[in-house]
């Protein structure tokens, strides 16, 4: 009796600890409301403890945008991190693309918050089943915390942090805002950012235009976009896109007969290889003011293409000549804008094609001499008219003598100004600049008019600079030409109306002095000897226009304007091999005559106002003397008022009609390149010389002799117009013979000295004054 006394207590005392060990209704209930705060706190409170990527603050950049004259697009340009973008409204993205991309990313996106928790559980369980990876749970809010941050290692710590960031975002902004920040930053693949600009490089379209299978192709590519890339991996990005397809039919987002017409529709890429007009643009473009703002240009986009067209077929023809390559600058020449600029003939070609000819410096060949007859008829009082001697003339040059010789390596003896330019002779053109006092003069000229590559030392090119022995650039000449487009108002080259551009300047030249140049540019009959009717230079309206060729036609040049726009072309070969026999004609005057002509066809065609004071006058070519109207072999030119040439009188010719020349042209006369026998005589030649003029010193000049100044300022050489002609002589000075002309040894005082032309006797003198410090 006493066991069962005591088992029953012993069972008693259990049963009764057991209830003690019972939790009441209060702690099971404070517990919950504990662990609902720990859930609340850690739901809602523990990310705001992690910031938000700095990604997040703003809407991603676009892509730099060029745009022409008219705000056509000539091209988008890649980010600094070499990414293309275009970020979107959500407003503007089609329903099928949200709900292809929900399908394959995150098909909860609009229930959950920022944790996908069945998902997660399903993920976990797989990875502990087959004891790997086998799918992801991360949300689209994840996701869009992930590409916001810079990269990081992959683990727990991360992972937490992502979804702690998620969970913030989720409580801080819209669905919407989260789906439209998330499609602008993900990456397409091909250095695309963004749905927008994934569906302009892979289909051309804009957004609204899509079908729902390009739509689920461009959803499922952010899965993999270098495993899926559709340009190299066509069929995994097919199948992928049919994973999202269905998808979208089993979640109901898709009808089934559109998944069904989508599964069978054949992908239809047409990715961004077109050729991008003016490839060059992208490599100096300023800054747009603002992200994603437009920068404007010059350029007129449609004249761009036709002008690169042109170069491209132009250039191809002449593929056998060894003419590779060819650079092309026009202006507005009221405004000095570019209207178009082609860098080269193929931006692909491997021996240069990305080198742009047009900023290249290159010998210019005879595209420098009417600036040097501009100089002669604004300070030397030429005229269009002026006798000019195209006869062998040696100079002495640093490297020796030089004796000058034309393209055709003849002399045509006296010719106008008209002519010698017109017909590019190199003879006369370095006559005319030794006249002026050499290269300085010019030097300085072409300096003032924009070019920049000419060195700061004149006599290292010599009188050879009028003919083209110094580097320039297209577009300082193209500037050049503007300026006597304009009047003689030079102004910068403007590309990017944004930047400030250098001020405007004046040349230094009369519009009338321009003009008698651009009449002569643009005289199709004082060219016809050289340049037949017909050929590239001719245009059914007045233009002014010069070739240039540089030695072994390495470089051909055409250069020209008329009132309203200048073309400037180049052609030759970057790696400077010899073109086959190609002249600045042949070889840059098809592209300049297209172009020309491609300007105007819009655009009438005008010529400039003829300036007071000029007149006509009717002279004898052979000597530019006044004849009257009618007088056979006479031309018609024109020339200032003040500058009319003296009449012809019988003097002036033999019996039998010869022209009488001087002893300036006596080694070509009685030379076998002499083709104008009947035109001349040279019976007289001793009545008729050339007058001997002293060029520099200018009479009453001051010299200041200062002892710091090295060796050699105390020493003068004087310049005549014909060189090596003078005897010099002075009473108090002394001079030591040199070529061309002697070296005059400076002393202070006044000195007197005098040039003497051994063919008639006639003496000139100057007056100089030498101070001492």
């Amino acid at each position: 009796m006493s066991r069962l006394v005591i088992g029953h207590e012993t069972r008693y005392s259990l049963i009764r600890r057991m209830k003690l060990r019972r939790p009441s209704r209060r702690t099971i209930l404070r517990a919950a409301i504990a662990s609902l705060l720990v859930w609340a706190v850690v739901w809602f409170g523990v990310p705001f403890l992690v910031p938000l990527p700095a990604g997040l603050s703003a809407s991603p950049d676009a892509s730099p945008v060029l745009v022409d004259r008219h705000g056509e697009i000539i091209r988008q340009l890649p980010l600094p991190d070499a990414r293309w973008t275009v970020p979107v409204d959500l407003a503007r993205v089609p329903d099928d693309i949200v709900e292809a991309t929900l399908a394959a990313e995150d098909k909860r996106f609009r229930s959950h918050g920022g944790l996908d928790v069945l998902a997660t559980c399903r993920s976990a369980w797989d990875c502990l089943r087959k004891r790997e990876v086998v799918s992801g749970a991360s949300t689209i809010t994840q996701q869009l915390i992930k590409i916001s941050r810079p990269p990081a290692k992959r683990n727990i710590a991360t992972k937490i942090r992502e979804t702690l960031g998620a969970r913030r975002l989720e409580m801080t902004w819209t669905k919407d805002e989260i789906l439209a920040a998330y499609l602008n930053r993900l990456d397409y693949g091909n250095r695309r950012t963004g749905i927008a600009e994934a569906a302009r490089f892979y289909f051309q379209k804009p957004l609204d235009d899509l079908s729902l299978a390009e739509c689920a192709l461009l959803a499922g590519l952010p899965q993999g976009p270098s495993w899926l890339n559709p340009l190299k991996h066509r069929d995994r990005a097919v199948s992928r896109r049919d994973v999202v397809l269905r998808r979208m039919a089993k979640n109901g987002t898709a009808g089934l007969q559109r998944v069904a017409t989508a599964l069978t529709e054949p992908l239809q890429l047409r990715p961004l290889r077109i050729r991008r007009p003016a490839p060059w643009l992208a490599s100096f473009h300023p800054p747009a003011s603002a992200p994603g703002e437009a920068v404007r240009t010059t350029l007129d986009l449609a004249l761009q293409r036709d002008i690169e067209t042109i170069v491209r077929e132009e250039t191809a023809k002449l593929r056998a000549a060894n003419l590779r390559h060819a650079a092309v600058v026009i202006l507005d020449n009221r405004t000095a804008e570019v209207l178009a600029l082609v860098s080269s003939a193929d931006w692909s070609d491997p021996r240069g094609g990305q080198i742009n000819g047009a900023l290249l410096p290159r010998s210019p060949g005879s595209t420098l001499k009417p600036f040097t007859y501009l100089l002669a008829i604004e300070h030397d009082e030429r005229t269009p008219c002026s006798i000019l001697a195209d006869v062998p003339s040696t100079y002495r040059t640093p490297e020796g003598l030089d004796l000058p010789q034309n393209y055709d390596r003849l002399h045509r003896g006296p010719v106008t100004l008209r002519r010698a330019l017109a017909c590019s002779l190199n003879v006369p053109a370095m006559r005319e600049l030794n006249s002026l006092g050499g290269p300085r003069p010019l030097h300085r000229f072409l300096t003032k008019l924009g070019l920049s590559t000419l060195g700061k030392d004149p006599d290292r090119h010599g009188l050879g600079l009028t003919i083209g022995n110094a580097p320039v650039r297209l577009t300082e000449l193209a500037a050049a030409y503007a300026t006597l487009a304009r009047g003689g108002l030079w102004k910068p080259v403007v590309l990017f109306p944004a930047l400030l551009a250098a001020p405007t300047h004046s040349a230094g030249v009369s519009e009338t002095s321009i003009y008698q140049i651009a009449d002569i540019l643009s005289d199709p009959e004082a060219r016809a000897s050289v340049f037949p009717p017909g050929g590239p230079l001719d245009l059914p309206f007045r233009c002014a226009v010069k070739t240039g060729t540089s030695s072994d036609f390495r470089d051909n040049w055409c250069v020209g304007f008329t009132p309203d726009f200048t073309v400037a072309v180049w052609a030759g070969n970057f790696e400077n091999q010899p073109m086959k026999g190609l002249s600045g004609v042949s070889g840059a005057g098809p592209i300049f005559q297209r172009s020309m002509l491609r300007l105007h066809q819009r655009h009438p065609p005008t010529w400039f106002s003829r300036p007071d004071g000029l007149v006509d006058v009717t002279i004898d070519p052979r000597n530019g003397k006044r004849v009257p109207p009618g007088t056979p072999g006479a031309v018609t030119d024109l020339v200032p008022a003040s500058r009319v040439p003296q009449n012809a009188v019988p003097a002036d010719y033999t019996a039998d009609g010869k022209a009488r020349l001087d002893a300036t042209y006596a080694a070509w006369f009685e030379s076998a390149q002499n083709a104008r026998r009947s035109e001349f005589d040279l019976a007289l030649t001793t009545t008729f010389p050339e007058p001997l003029r002293i060029l520099a010193p200018a009479d009453g000049t001051t010299f200041l002799l200062d002892p710091e100044i090295p060796s050699g300022s105390d020493r003068l050489r004087p310049i005549t117009n014909l060189p090596g002609t003078a005897r010099w002589s002075s009473p108090t000075l002394r001079i030591e013979a040199s070529t061309p002309e002697p070296v005059v040894h400076l002393a202070p005082g006044t000195h007197t000295l005098t040039a003497t032309d051994p063919r008639t006797g006639q003496e000139t003198a100057v007056t100089v004054h030498v101070k001492g410090m």
